[in-house]
């Protein structure tokens, strides 16, 4: 089965769609169930909606459980040897999710990890100007829609450079030291891309197709890296 619990919005959740497999119930009967006993499932937290993958049918939702409201949705369940077998796993999957999660927390107290962080953000400041410079050069060649490619820059870089499963407030604050100089250099080539094509006058289209070709060419060198396992391995 795929990975069940992921870190959802900096704390541990399982989403229904996943758990209905594992304990082989139809998944809008789950999500029917949450909705019959949903101030109980409040009573555990507010829950969280996302908007699953469509695979070419009706887009659909998923709610996305706290460790205590999973643990819940398994007591409203008749037990057979499949959902037994299946709550013992999310309870060894919430736990170990856990202790991830202490894991970064005592490395955020590294000393090394907080000046790569204060060292990045100048990075990032640097950046940023760079990038918002270039979204008032693209609306002044007549760009539509020059506001999105402030976003699409960075959204591009993460995508080509890690592998991130769940959401997080702040990426950054989960990335490993070595990560958090990847990403630093990474910025520094985007930093350069763009300005050296406006210095030279080029289509802010071709501008931004060079800073993906450089950033492409930076991420096929260095490869890819998981956002927090990547923490348990230094």
């Amino acid at each position: 089965m795929e990975k069940i619990i992921e870190i959802w919005e900096d704390e541990p959740r399982a989403g229904t769609s996943l758990i209905a497999k594992g304990f082989d119930r139809n998944h809008k009967k789950v999500l029917e169930l949450i909705r019959r006993y949903e101030k109980d499932f409040l009573h555990f937290g507010p829950t969280k909606r996302r908007k699953l993958r469509s695979t070419g049918g009706r887009a659909t939702n998923e709610i996305m459980l706290n460790e205590d409201q999973a643990m819940f949705l398994g007591t409203l369940l008749r037990n057979n040897e499949k959902v037994v077998r299946f709550k013992r796993l999310l309870v060894d999957n919430f736990k170990k999710c856990r202790l991830e999660l202490e894991a970064l927390r005592q490395n955020k107290s590294d000393p090394k990890r907080q000046i790569a962080r204060e060292a990045g953000k100048i990075v990032r400041k640097n950046t940023t100007d760079a990038m918002q410079d270039f979204v008032e050069y693209a609306k002044s060649q007549g760009s539509g829609s020059p506001d999105r490619y402030f976003g699409n820059i960075t959204k591009m870089m993460n995508g080509l450079l890690f592998i991130v499963e769940g959401k997080f407030k702040n990426l950054r604050e989960v990335m490993s030291v070595r990560q958090l100089m990847t990403v630093s250099s990474a910025e520094q080539i985007i930093d350069r891309g763009l300005r050296d094509g406006m210095s030279r006058k080029k289509f802010y289209k071709d501008i931004y197709k060079d800073v993906r070709d450089r950033v492409m060419t930076f991420a096929e060198l260095h490869g890819q890296s998981e956002v927090i396992e990547q923490q348990l391995l230094e």
